[in-house]
């Protein structure tokens, strides 16, 4: 009995010391899981972090090395610029072409440029910018006008034709206006010198903004010894054309942001009397804007005026064509283009450019030069819808004994110039030489203006030659004109035979006010103070009186 409970406490005690065993291991098992299972999930985060660290090293990497290309890149395009005159200049015509329409944009769709038609302007960064620029860059005004230069073997008419055009404009219409003159040639030196030339002689002009002066740089003109000669045309004369529209090219160009219409004149023109409002008014009243052309003058291209608007179109057209005809063809080839229908007969193609090509009569400039810009051509061109030419102004000047030094050239006499009725022409004057105006009874005057030279003879002008006043009371012009300051320094010079010098003549034309305290004057004179190589005409003698 005492066995059978021992062995039943043992059973038990073992029964019960596996059941803890059991638990414990359990509980053991469970725990051991739990913390496994925490460590994997750090484990994989951690993984994962490495992962995308890895990934945005990466993206890093490859970023830089964007970068780092880029500055490469930067690197050889600054060197290739540097070397582009070497390389560029040994390619061939058809080659440039080919890289230009290749590479000049990164976009499928390209737009021709002045490159595609002139590729040598490539050759130069300064291609296209004047090499000589006088004026004050002025902008804003109604009319441009546009006078192209060359040198001429024999006579140059360009300051004519300036003093003619700035003579004939009112102080208002000074302002309104740009003259533009193309000093067009490759030779800088010769270019300099007309430049030069210009400003002494129009100081004023260029300072207040009314005349500007360009020349192309010498890189602008391509190499015409290469042109293909047509229409029966020799070299030269393809040569000489080619490079004339050229010129209208740059002149269009220059001027097409200065103002609202563009005139094209010549520099060997004479103007007619208030020629600008004339041509304004008749722009403006036009009905329809529809018009391309409104012509002044019937010759060549003369007294063309365009729309500014319209020059981009006229520019562009000229260039693609500028080697194969002369300007006036290329001009009416244009109007064909935009109105006329090729299925009809030339006399409707006629009408329609007649809507878009204007005339204007009477004509507002008169050719006056002979010899051509084509070296060896004369050419007595006259436009005859510009009418009898006024070759004197006359004015009621006051009474007067006019007596001069200077021979008198047939019946043109200085008694005739001064009542206004002819021009006084003489055989050439010397230093010396003088016109005296002798009133006959002492007058104050306010104002004086001389004019030398005429339409149909520009140039018989007088240079170097003085204005002189003689008072009636030379005493009190001592003591009161003569001098200023609180020093009393000399105004006035006053000459051996008692005459004060007053003013000189500038572009062949002498005006000015005459100072009120020299009192009534005895006398006037004009006195030639150096040789002139020229005959002389005095076309305008106004004196006028005080009030």
């Amino acid at each position: 009995m005492r066995l059978r409970n021992v062995s039943f406490l043992t059973v038990l005690l073992f029964g019960l010391c596996g059941l803890v065993s059991l638990s414990w291991y359990t509980a053991f098992s469970s725990s051991r899981g739990d913390v496994v299972d925490i460590y994997q999930r750090e484990f994989l985060a951690l993984r994962e972090r490495l992962h995308s660290a890895e990934q945005e090293n990466l993206r890093r990497s490859k970023e830089l090395n964007l970068v780092l290309e880029e500055i490469k890149r930067a690197i050889a395009e600054k060197q290739a610029l540097r070397d582009i005159n070497r390389t560029w200049s040994s390619l061939s015509e058809e080659t440039r072409m080919k890289l230009w329409n290749v590479s000049s944009s990164k976009n499928v769709l390209q737009l021709p440029s002045i490159f595609h038609h002139l590729p040598h302007l490539l050759n130069r960064e300064d291609s296209l910018q004047p090499a000589v620029h006088l004026g004050q860059g002025r902008t804003g005004v109604s009319i441009v006008m546009g006078v192209p230069s060359v040198k001429r073997e024999v006579h140059s008419y360009l300051t004519d034709t300036l003093s003619s055009l700035m003579s004939e404009l009112s102080a208002a219409e000074k302002d309104d206006c740009v003259i533009v003159v193309l000093i067009a040639e490759a030779d800088q030196q010769y270019a300099s010198s007309v430049a030069d030339n210009l400003k002494r002689l129009f100081p004023a002009e260029i300072q207040s903004g009314l005349l500007e002066v360009v020349s192309p740089s010498v890189h602008f003109y391509p190499d015409f010894s290469r042109l293909r000669e047509s229409f029966g045309d020799p070299k030269e004369r393809v040569r000489w054309r080619t490079k004339q529209n050229l010129d209208y090219c740059f002149l269009m160009m220059y001027a097409q942001s200065k103002g609202t219409y563009y005139v094209q004149l010549e520099d060997d023109i004479v103007a007619r009397p208030n020629f600008f409002t004339t041509m304004k008014n008749f722009a403006l009243q036009q009905p329809s804007e529809e018009w391309m052309i409104l012509e002044f003058s019937q010759l060549g291209f003369i007294g063309k005026m365009f729309k500014s608007l319209d020059l981009s179109l006229i520019v562009e057209f000229m260039l693609m064509f500028y080697k194969d005809k002369p300007i006036d063809w290329l001009l009416d080839h244009i109007m064909w283009v935009k109105v006329c229908n090729p299925e009809k007969d030339a006399k409707h193609c006629d009408r329609q450019k007649a809507n878009l090509r204007i005339r204007f009569k009477p004509s507002l400039f008169q050719h006056v030069g002979t010899h051509s810009s084509l070296a060896g051509k004369i050419q007595k061109l006259k436009d005859k819808d510009f009418g009898k030419q006024t070759l004197h102004k006359g004015h009621a000047n006051p009474l007067a004994e006019v007596t001069t030094s200077l021979k008198t050239y047939q019946h043109f006499t200085l008694e005739k110039a001064y009542l206004g009725e002819d021009f006084f022409w003489a055989f050439t004057p010397v230093a010396g030489d003088f016109i005296r105006i002798r009133f006959f009874t002492p007058v104050r005057i306010e104002r004086y203006f001389f004019r030398s030279g005429n339409i149909e003879h520009p140039g018989d002008k007088l240079f170097n030659t003085s204005v002189e006043v003689q008072p009636f009371d030379n005493i009190q012009a001592d003591k009161e004109a003569l001098t200023e300051g609180r020093e009393k320094m000399p105004k006035y010079h006053r000459t051996e035979d008692g005459f004060i010098r007053i003013g000189t003549f500038q572009n062949g034309i002498a005006e000015g006010e005459v100072d009120p305290t020299f009192g009534p004057l005895e006398a006037m004179r004009l006195t030639v103070m150096t040789d002139s190589p020229v005959w002389v005409i005095l076309s305008e003698i106004f004196i006028k009186k005080a009030e």
